[in-house]
Protein backbone atom coordinates (compact mmCIF):
# COMPACT_ATOMS: atom_id res chain seq x y z
CA UNK A 1 0.00 0.00 0.00
CA UNK A 2 1.47 3.25 -1.24
CA UNK A 3 3.07 5.80 1.56
CA UNK A 4 2.29 2.53 4.12
CA UNK A 5 5.50 3.28 6.76
CA UNK A 6 4.64 0.71 9.97
CA UNK A 7 6.46 -2.51 9.63
CA UNK A 8 2.83 -4.15 9.42
CA UNK A 9 -0.07 -3.66 6.46
CA UNK A 10 -3.09 -1.77 7.91
CA UNK A 11 -5.96 -3.40 9.96
CA UNK A 12 -8.97 -3.10 7.76
CA UNK A 13 -12.33 -2.42 9.37
CA UNK A 14 -10.96 -1.93 12.26
CA UNK A 15 -12.21 2.05 13.37
CA UNK A 16 -14.60 3.17 15.39
CA UNK A 17 -17.29 4.94 14.14
CA UNK A 18 -16.14 8.34 14.40
CA UNK A 19 -13.45 7.40 12.11
CA UNK A 20 -15.43 6.40 10.04
CA UNK A 21 -17.55 9.42 10.30
CA UNK A 22 -14.34 11.35 9.61
CA UNK A 23 -12.85 9.52 6.84
CA UNK A 24 -16.42 9.49 4.75
CA UNK A 25 -16.03 13.14 5.01
CA UNK A 26 -12.92 12.86 3.46
CA UNK A 27 -14.56 11.13 -0.11
CA UNK A 28 -13.86 12.95 -3.27
CA UNK A 29 -11.65 15.46 -1.97
CA UNK A 30 -8.98 13.77 -3.73
CA UNK A 31 -8.75 10.44 -6.33
CA UNK A 32 -6.41 8.81 -4.23
CA UNK A 33 -5.81 10.60 -0.55
CA UNK A 34 -7.79 10.67 2.05
CA UNK A 35 -6.26 14.29 3.43
CA UNK A 36 -5.83 17.14 1.31
CA UNK A 37 -4.68 20.82 2.26
CA UNK A 38 -6.28 22.88 -0.24
CA UNK A 39 -6.70 20.42 -2.77
CA UNK A 40 -3.14 18.82 -3.10
CA UNK A 41 -2.57 15.66 -0.58
CA UNK A 42 -1.08 15.95 2.98
CA UNK A 43 1.85 14.19 2.22
CA UNK A 44 3.53 14.17 5.48
CA UNK A 45 3.99 15.37 8.57
CA UNK A 46 6.92 18.23 9.38
CA UNK A 47 6.40 20.62 6.72
CA UNK A 48 6.13 24.04 7.52
CA UNK A 49 2.84 24.58 7.17
CA UNK A 50 2.71 21.62 9.67
CA UNK A 51 4.69 23.43 12.16
CA UNK A 52 2.84 26.63 11.70
CA UNK A 53 -0.36 24.72 11.97
CA UNK A 54 0.95 23.01 15.52
CA UNK A 55 2.17 26.95 16.69
CA UNK A 56 -0.81 28.58 15.87
CA UNK A 57 -2.80 26.01 18.00
CA UNK A 58 -0.55 26.61 21.18
CA UNK A 59 0.66 22.53 20.65
CA UNK A 60 4.63 22.15 21.35
CA UNK A 61 6.84 19.05 20.96
CA UNK A 62 4.37 17.35 19.58
CA UNK A 63 5.18 14.39 16.41
CA UNK A 64 3.32 13.20 14.45
CA UNK A 65 3.83 10.08 15.39
CA UNK A 66 3.03 11.07 19.23
CA UNK A 67 -0.93 10.52 17.37
CA UNK A 68 -0.66 7.03 17.47
CA UNK A 69 0.77 6.53 21.05
CA UNK A 70 -1.95 8.70 22.58
CA UNK A 71 -4.07 6.80 20.42
CA UNK A 72 -2.49 3.17 22.17
CA UNK A 73 -3.12 5.13 25.99
CA UNK A 74 -6.28 6.07 25.14
CA UNK A 75 -7.21 2.37 24.72
CA UNK A 76 -5.05 0.88 27.83
CA UNK A 77 -7.04 3.54 29.88
CA UNK A 78 -10.00 2.63 28.73
CA UNK A 79 -9.39 -0.98 29.53
CA UNK A 80 -8.92 -2.46 26.13
CA UNK A 81 -6.63 -5.84 26.91
CA UNK A 82 -3.46 -5.32 25.82
CA UNK A 83 -3.18 -8.18 23.36
CA UNK A 84 -6.19 -6.93 21.45
CA UNK A 85 -4.43 -3.56 21.67
CA UNK A 86 -1.48 -5.42 19.79
CA UNK A 87 -3.67 -6.24 17.19
CA UNK A 88 -5.44 -3.13 16.65
CA UNK A 89 -2.02 -1.45 16.38
CA UNK A 90 -0.59 -4.02 14.61
CA UNK A 91 2.48 -4.18 16.53
CA UNK A 92 4.25 -7.73 16.06
CA UNK A 93 6.32 -7.50 18.78
CA UNK A 94 4.21 -7.70 22.18
CA UNK A 95 6.81 -6.02 24.12
CA UNK A 96 6.14 -2.69 22.19
CA UNK A 97 2.23 -3.02 23.39
CA UNK A 98 4.39 -3.52 27.16
CA UNK A 99 4.83 -0.01 27.35
CA UNK A 100 1.50 1.11 27.64
CA UNK A 101 0.99 -1.38 30.56
CA UNK A 102 2.12 1.18 33.31
CA UNK A 103 -1.27 3.45 32.56
CA UNK A 104 -3.70 0.77 33.55
CA UNK A 105 -1.99 -0.70 36.77
CA UNK A 106 -5.82 -1.83 38.20
CA UNK A 107 -5.60 -4.81 36.89
CA UNK A 108 -2.47 -6.08 39.23
CA UNK A 109 -4.94 -5.41 42.53
CA UNK A 110 -6.73 -8.56 41.90
CA UNK A 111 -3.42 -10.41 42.29
CA UNK A 112 -1.87 -8.24 44.84
CA UNK A 113 -3.17 -10.21 47.40
CA UNK A 114 -2.46 -13.62 46.49
CA UNK A 115 0.71 -14.03 48.83
CA UNK A 116 0.74 -12.39 52.41
CA UNK A 117 3.85 -12.29 53.69
CA UNK A 118 2.40 -12.01 57.17
CA UNK A 119 0.43 -15.59 56.74
CA UNK A 120 1.23 -19.20 55.75
CA UNK A 121 -2.04 -18.99 53.64
CA UNK A 122 -2.98 -16.64 50.45
CA UNK A 123 -6.34 -14.93 50.38
CA UNK A 124 -7.92 -17.99 48.97
CA UNK A 125 -7.00 -20.45 51.63
CA UNK A 126 -4.05 -22.16 50.14
CA UNK A 127 -1.57 -23.27 52.61
CA UNK A 128 1.89 -21.68 51.48
CA UNK A 129 5.26 -23.70 51.98
CA UNK A 130 8.26 -22.02 52.51
CA UNK A 131 11.84 -22.65 50.32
Amino acid sequence: MEGFIASNPPKLGLLNENAVTILRGQIGKHHRRVFTYKGEPFAKAGTKAYKNALKRAGINNFRFHDLRHTWASWHVQARTPLNVLQELGGWSDYSMVLRYAHLAPEHLAKFAGNVDTFSTHNNKGIKLKAV
